[in-house]
């Protein structure tokens, strides 16, 4: 029976060869790393007292220093255990858990196909190299050049050139007898209904052909020679061969270049890989102009436990190693994670290693951060976690993000690291300097200088993932949880109002919602239809304020203020909304002090003004650390009216 290319390379990949030898022999504790799927043994083909048999998971091989042998999880069956090749393949297919396939001839049709569309690709990857050293071809060429490619460089690459025609590519391979129908299925035509003469997809660009793990073109990515060209780079469609989120660039080659570190770095671009290979660090890979997915990220660590990921210095690069951070911090497991590396602002590699060498990309490597250690930058960058509920905030988030790793184990330790790093930056106590006073206001809080300008409009800043959190947003229309609670209270158990009377009465809330539900509660009292919580509901519906209490009460339940709602008895109730009306009472003066200070900092920034704010802060956060007290009591009360 005959097995299609495409088959064993799926069991393959799904089967450590780690896992099919392993059985066979005993691994040497000493040489093996298993973390880095790197294995030692004494040879099972020939008597050896010293390990001298290497077998790799990240390239699916096993060779012998000693006697010589080689080859991959079926050789090894079919020559150590004598089984015929289906055999073998049967045996790994079921390690892999993936039925043997029935005979199909429409999948081998189609294998066929497969096999000729390679063919096709190969050919037209020739014609690109050949256009690229023929007249055609000359400001490619310069361009190159200027970008400091050499000619060994672009060769080994198979570097190309389409000219700046429709029919070119056409033409030449029809003269080869391949069929319009299977250009069209190479993604090398344009095509459609619409279309009356399909014509070349690429014209007047520096040809990259893309290759599959075997080192087959499947695809090709064509830069624009014309600065006029809206899409700078443009890769093949998505073929029978190619899917542009299931493929690296130069993978095959890296696998190659690794060396016995086993290390693998992914970077952002086509010229980004060669400029590194031809600087001599082979093991580069990159995405096809697109983020990097899922499949990718497999990919990288079936070659590596732990891929470096490398970003560009600027804005935008930040924000794919942290797009990168999220798509990676769910699939971690023992043994398997990722790292970081980021340039210098406004360098790619390809910049790095034309200026430095190879020496200082090495430079940026060595300084690679973990994933904990960027999602925590993330969610601390600009960030100044003054109060409590600011904190808290951040505990949370953080907490979350740990909570996303499906691995239990690494999830603990996630969770632990987190928990330490958090007890770090704030300290212990309050008397202690804290991270975000470090600075003066007047003084840059960093490299970007926004310290500065922050404080000097009076205002905090905060991170990107801190403006979307629900402290933020109360600001632009949430209901402010404290205020709610108390107006929840009050419905909920409309005795209170008698017995605060004068305070309720006075209670100012910005809010435009809960402005609305006061004025509806005092009317409700006003006209004796306050006397249970049934009849103020019903007031309130009445009055057209029905969507606001349900958005009130539902805030309020979402975040476990059960003292506040309806359930609860009535001196849990009572003592939690005294607590709230304290602790409102005492914000509102201390934030109109605040505000004060900040103002008086702004215009004159001296030592005096600045101690008066530290001092203002520090009252402001003891009253949200008692505010913290009723949050855990919401939390933990499991008392009702029924209990």
């Amino acid at each position: 029976m005959r097995f299609s290319p495409s088959f064993l390379d799926e069991i393959r990949d799904r089967v450590p060869i780690s896992s099919v030898i392993g059985g066979r022999v005993t691994w040497d504790r000493r040489k093996t790393n298993a973390s880095r799927g790197d294995y030692w043994a004494c040879c099972p083909f020939h008597g050896e007292k010293s390990p001298s048999f290497h077998c790799e998971d990240r390239k699916g091989r096993y060779h012998c220093f000693g006697c010589g042998v080689s080859g991959d999880h079926f050789r090894f069956l079919t020559e150590l255990d004598g089984m015929s090749f289906p055999e073998a393949v049967e045996r790994v297919a079921e390690m892999a858990g993936v039925p043997m396939p029935a005979r199909d001839p429409e999948a081998e049709k189609r294998e066929k196909v497969r096999a000729s569309l390679t063919e096709v690709m190969d050919m037209a990857a020739r014609f690109f190299q050949e256009q690229l050293q023929a007249q055609a071809g000359a400001a490619a060429r310069a361009y190159l050049r200027d970008r400091g490619l050499t000619s060994a460089t672009q060769q080994r690459f198979r570097l190309g050139y389409a000219p700046d025609s429709r029919n070119a590519l056409k033409n030449f391979l029809a003269g080869k007898n391949v069929t319009v129908e299977q250009m069209e299925a190479c993604g090398l035509l344009v095509h459609g209904e619409d279309i009356p003469v399909s014509y070349d997809r690429f014209r007047d660009r520096i040809m990259f052909p893309i290759e599959d793990a075997r080192e087959r073109v499947i695809a090709f990515g064509g830069r624009a020679m014309s600065p006029e060209v809206a899409a700078k780079y443009l890769n093949s469609n998505d073929t029978e061969l190619f899917h542009k989120g299931e493929v690296l660039y130069n993978l095959a080659r890296a696998r190659k270049g690794q060396g016995r570190d086993g290390q693998v770095i992914a970077v952002e671009g086509y010229m980004d890989v060669i400029a590194l290979a031809q600087a001599g660090i082979e093991n580069a890979v990159a995405p096809l102009g697109t983020a990097l997915t899922e499949r990718q990220l497999e990919l990288l660590w079936r070659m590596s436990a732990e891929p470096v990921l490398c970003f560009d210095g600027d804005q935008a690069g930040l924000k794919a190693a942290w797009r990168a951070a999220d798509l990676a911090l769910p699939a971690i497991a023992p043994g398997r994670s990722v790292r970081f590396a980021l340039m210098p602002e406004g360098q790619d590699p390809d910049d790095l290693v034309k200026a430095g060498g190879a020496d200082a990309f090495g430079r940026v490597l060595a300084e690679a951060r973990p994933l904990a250690e960027m999602i925590w930058q993330r969610e601390t960058a600009g960030g100044v976690f003054d109060t409590p509920e600011r904190r808290a905030d951040l505990e949370k988030r953080l907490r979350e993000l740990a909570g996303r790793i499906r691995d239990e184990s690494v999830r603990r330790h996630y969770g632990q690291d987190m928990r330490e790093r958090v007890q770090a930056y704030f300290g212990s106590s309050r008397t202690e300097k804290r991270p975000w006073q470090e600075n003066r206001p007047w003084q840059e809080a960093g490299p970007s200088g926004r310290g500065r300008a922050a404080h000097a409009a009076g205002r905090l800043a905060v991170s990107p993932s801190l403006a979307r959190s629900a402290l933020v947003r109360q600001s632009a229309g949430t209901m402010p949880l404290r205020e709610t609670v108390i107006l929840v209270s009050l419905v909920n158990h409309p005795g209170l109002i008698d017995e605060n009377f004068d305070a309720v009465e006075r209670l100012d809330f910005p809010h435009p919602d809960l402005k609305g539900l006061h004025g509806g509660l005092l009317d409700a009292v006003a006209h004796d239809a306050a006397a249970t919580r049934e009849a103020v509901v019903n007031w309130l519906a009445r009055a057209g304020l029905g969507p606001a209490w349900e958005a009130a009460e539902a805030l309020v339940r979402r975040a476990r203020q059960w003292p506040a709602l309806a359930e609860a008895a009535r001196d849990d109730a009572r003592e939690a909304f005294l607590q709230a009306l304290h602790l409102h009472r005492s914000a509102g003066a201390l934030h109109r002090e605040l505000k004060a200070a900040e103002a008086a900092l702004a215009s004159e920034p001296t030592e005096e003004n600045y101690r008066q704010l530290l001092e203002i802060q520090t009252q402001l956060r003891d009253a949200q650390a008692t505010e913290a007290l009723i949050d855990g009591f919401g939390v933990l009360s499991g008392r009702t009216a029924r209990s």
